[in-house]
């Protein structure tokens, strides 16, 4: 009898805290008898320890079955190199699916080699869009979700803007948010990090600032502009920013930064969300974070003209300042009156999306569903 095999994913820092508590239900249903199989796959796309190694240790993630080990290089060299070297760990053994998360190089590119040997592909996290296609990460998302057979969504946005784009409902299915999976799961784990002492920390006595989008931080003048209203609109609190090594490379030419701000390396997954429960308030310009800190309770601003996770404005936390600097105060400001929202937490982020998702996989797979899922991997068409 034939064992199913799940390729999973992984390529980059964001998508470590994604696919950790589905590898977890899986292994659980494994261990009660289930008899598919899966093979993690890193591509190596961001392949230090701060930015990887430490993820997996944190989140009890295994080691990975295969590492495509592709390291840096610009988007298209990224691209071809994964495409190449999962091509090829495709064509030495298949897998049945390819489950690919989020919107890193990684996701567009495996999706592309999975469907291009006839693979089928679910994607979790799919139907975000910001609508901004200077964003690397919205292209990723488009080309993606163009050759999913299978979606599992966040939010009943995401399942309009599948539906809209020409998807036919039976293709979507609404799980929830697995990244609050590890969130929820973790909250007792949290721990201080080795810095916070020295750095003279105390709960909402500080801020938590990240800051990689190349608008934010490839031009030394924004940069530095928003870094000093940030500064100045703080009030003299501590502001702790783990320096993203995109953000570095500008940081290195800039003076007469604000003496607030609080420079530290990227940190791990406890340690980093430890900083933003127990925080003021952050300030970014990262989707995923902006859901945590919903989650959280946390207030949070984002340096962004536009956002693919609507609902952290409209039921969360969260508030969409833009990216110029001035808009930076007045918010400031109604933060510190006590004026800012509540926030609640948005539809099926519980802590139980990636049971959910495998639920519907072992669906799929069962020999009941086989030819439904066989006459939907070679049929899309868009609505007229």
């Amino acid at each position: 009898m034939h064992t199913y095999l799940i390729d999973i994913i992984a390529g980059a820092r964001p998508n470590f805290m994604k696919i950790a508590p589905i590898i977890h239900s899986i292994k659980a249903r494994q261990r009660a008898g289930a008899k598919y199989g899966y093979r993690l796959v890193h591509t190596g796309q961001h392949y230090d320890a701060k930015m990887s190694g430490d993820f997996f240790l944190q989140l009890g993630i295994p080691e990975p079955d295969v590492n495509l080990e592709v390291g840096s290089g610009t988007q298209a060299e990224q691209t071809a190199a994964i495409l190449i070297r999962y091509e090829k760990l495709l064509m030495e053994k298949r897998c049945d699916l390819c489950l690919v998360v989020g919107d890193v190089t990684s996701t567009m590119a495996c999706s592309i080699a999975a469907q291009k040997l006839g693979v089928n592909v679910a994607h979790v996290e799919g139907g975000i869009r910001s609508g901004d296609w200077t964003m690397p990460e919205e292209i990723n998302r488009m080309v993606t979700d163009a050759i999913t057979n299978w979606f599992f969504t966040t939010s009943e946005t995401a399942n309009r803007n599948l539906i809209k784009s020409g998807v036919p409902d039976d293709r979507i299915f609404f799980v929830g948010n697995t990244m609050i999976d590890t969130l929820l799961s973790n909250m007792g784990r949290l721990r201080r990090p080795e810095f916070w002492d020295s750095h003279g920390l105390t709960p909402a006595g500080y801020f938590v600032l990240t800051l990689h989008r190349p608008a934010n931080v490839d031009g030394a003048g924004e940069f530095s502009r928003l870094l000093q209203a940030i500064g100045q609109g703080t009030r003299g609190m501590p502001v702790v920013f783990p320096v993203h090594p995109r953000s570095a490379k500008t940081l290195q030419s800039l003076e007469g930064l604000p003496d607030n701000l609080r420079f530290v390396d990227p940190q791990p997954y406890l340690e980093f969300n430890y900083l933003v429960k127990h925080s003021k308030a952050v300030i970014t310009d990262s989707g995923g974070i902006t859901e945590e800190s919903t989650v959280m309770g946390v207030p949070c601003m984002t340096l962004r003209d536009n956002t693919e996770r609507p609902e952290t404005v409209t039921l969360g936390t969260n508030e969409l300042l833009g990216t110029n600097p001035a808009a930076l105060k007045p918010a400031l400001d109604k933060l510190f009156a006590g004026k800012w929202k509540v926030g609640s937490i948005p539809e099926l982020w519980d802590g139980k999306a990636s049971d959910r998702i495998v639920d519907a996989l072992e669906h799929l797979m069962s020999d009941a569903s086989s030819e439904r899922i066989e006459a939907a991997s070679r049929q899309r068409l868009p609505k007229a």
